[in-house]
C-alpha cells in the first residue's frame, strides 16, 4: 500500500479510541484481558516493499504482490502510521496457505510495513490478531488509529462482531460493535491489551449498526448508523448520532437526530438516506470545511454504482451524485465487488478522493489458486 501520512483525520478519530482505557472500568463492560495477555510476535518473512505514488501503482503492487503463508489474501484493509515511521494495517476475513500451521482462515489479520519490508504480525496461537471469543463469535475491523506515547503508540481498533450462520458466503449476522487496544512499543512487534463488546449481540437487521462510519468535528463524534428494512432491500438506511468522545463508551449518553433536533431516543433517529438505492453496510463519512460527503455503493454487492452522497452538515439533507464510478458483481463468473471506502489523505487532490472497493469470488478453491482476487483495488473519483 501508498504509505501517505493519514494522521491529521486519524487523529481526530483517537478520541474515539484513546477513551477505551478509561471506559474498560464502566460498570457492565465486556472486555477481553488479562495478566499477561500474549502478545502477538513479527512473522520472520520479509517481503520488499517500495511505496507507489499512483493509483495505477497500487493496483499493480496489490495484484502482483507475493503472498506470505500467513497472509494471501484478505478484504476492507485500514491503516494507521506509527511515530516510528512504520505503517500498520487490519484487515477482515483473511486467508492463509493450505500447509500454514495453525488456522487457515481468521476473521481479522494484521500487517506491518517498516522501510523496505513487509510483515505479517503472528499471535503465538496463529489465529486471528484479535481473537474469536469462546463462543466462536469473530470479529472484523472497521477503522483503527495511533495516538503517541512516549516510546509507544497506542492502537485503537474498531471492530463488528459476526457470527458464521452456515457454509455460504453470504451466511453470516451481524451482532454489535467492539473495540479493540494495542499497544505498539518503537520498532518492536504490537501488543493487544483489550477487546471490548458494546451492547448486547442482536443480529436484527433492522437495528442501525452504529459505527458503520465514524467523523469528527466541533468537538463531537458523528457516529452514523446503517441498516436493512427487510430482507428483500439489499441497500441500507442511514441514521447518525452523535456523542462526546469521552461518553462515547456509555451509549445513554447518545443524541440521534430525528430530522430537527438532537435527542435521546435510538427509535426516533431519522433517516437520512433511504434504503432503497441505499448505501452498504459499512461506508465513509469525511468532511472537507462545511462540505460532508458519504461515500458507498449503491445496494451493494447486487449493486453497481459507487455514488458520493454530500450534504451542506452532518445531518445532511444529503444528495447523492452521479454514478461516478462502476463497480458491479459479476454473478456469471461468481465474481463480488462490494464495500467501497474513501481515502480522504491517500494521494491528496482537491477535488478528488481515493476510494478502495474490496473484491471476492464465490468459489473457494478459485480464490486459494489465485488470492489476487481477494484483495481491495483502488481508483480516484471527483468529488461532487
Amino acid at each position: 500500500m501508498v504509505w501517505v501520512d493519514r494522521f491529521r483525520r486519524r487523529v481526530r478519530l483517537l478520541v474515539l479510541f484513546g477513551v477505551l482505557i478509561a471506559v474498560v472500568s464502566v460498570a457492565g463492560a465486556a472486555w477481553v484481558a488479562d495478566d499477561d495477555p500474549p502478545a502477538p510476535r513479527l512473522s520472520l518473512d520479509c517481503l520488499p516493499f517500495t511505496p507507489p505514488t499512483t493509483v495505477a501503482g497500487i493496483n499493480r503492487m496489490v495484484a502482483r504482490y507475493r503472498a506470505t503463508p500467513g497472509f494471501l489474501g484478505a478484504d476492507v484493509g485500514a491503516s494507521t502510521k506509527l511515530q516510528d515511521g512504520r505503517g500498520l494495517w487490519v484487515f477482515g476475513d483473511t486467508l492463509r496457505e493450505p500447509g500454514f500451521e495453525g488456522q487457515k482462515f481468521v476473521r481479522n489479520s494484521m500487517l506491518m510495513f517498516s522501510p523496505g519490508c513487509a510483515s505479517v504480525v503472528m499471535p503465538r496461537d496463529h489465529g486471528a490478531v484479535v481473537p474469536d471469543r469462546a463462543d466462536g463469535v469473530g470479529y472484523w475491523p472497521m477503522d483503527l488509529a495511533a495516538v503517541r506515547r512516549a516510546g509507544f503508540d497506542l492502537v485503537g481498533v474498531s471492530l463488528q462482531r459476526v457470527r458464521t450462520t452456515g457454509p455460504g458466503v453470504f451466511d453470516f449476522e451481524i451482532l454489535g460493535p467492539a473495540y479493540a487496544l494495542f499497544q505498539v512499543p518503537a520498532g518492536k512487534a504490537p501488543r493487544l491489551l483489550l477487546v471490548r463488546d458494546v451492547g448486547p449481540d442482536d443480529p436484527d437487521h433492522r437495528r442501525p449498526t452504529w459505527g458503520a462510519a465514524v467523523e469528527e468535528a466541533g468537538g463531537w463524534l458523528y457516529l452514523y448508523g446503517t441498516a436493512a428494512p427487510d430482507r428483500q432491500t439489499f441497500g441500507r438506511s442511514l441514521r447518525v448520532a452523535r456523542a462526546r468522545p469521552e461518553q462515547v463508551g456509555d451509549q445513554r449518553t447518545w443524541q440521534y437526530w430525528d430530522g430537527h433536533h438532537w435527542q435521546r431516543r435510538a427509535d426516533r433517529a431519522a433517516v437520512l438516506v433511504p434504503a432503497v438505492r441505499g448505501v452498504s453496510q459499512v461506508l465513509s463519512v469525511f468532511h472537507r470545511g462545511q462540505a460532508w460527503y458519504a461515500v458507498s455503493k449503491r445496494d451493494e454487492v447486487l449493486g453497481t454504482d459507487l455514488v458520493i452522497w454530500s450534504a451542506p452538515g452532518p445531518t445532511g439533507p444529503f444528495t447523492p451524485s452521479r454514478p461516478l464510478a462502476s463497480i458491479p458483481s459479476d454473478s456469471a463468473n461468481g465474481l463480488l465487488r462490494y464495500m467501497p471506502l474513501a481515502h480522504p489523505e491517500l494521494l491528496p487532490a482537491r477535488d478528488a478522493v481515493v476510494v478502495s472497493y474490496s473484491r471476492n469470488v464465490t468459489d473457494f478453491q478459485r480464490l486459494l489458486k489465485d488470492p489476487s482476487l481477494y484483495r481491495p483495488r483502488f481508483l480516484r473519483v471527483p468529488l461532487p
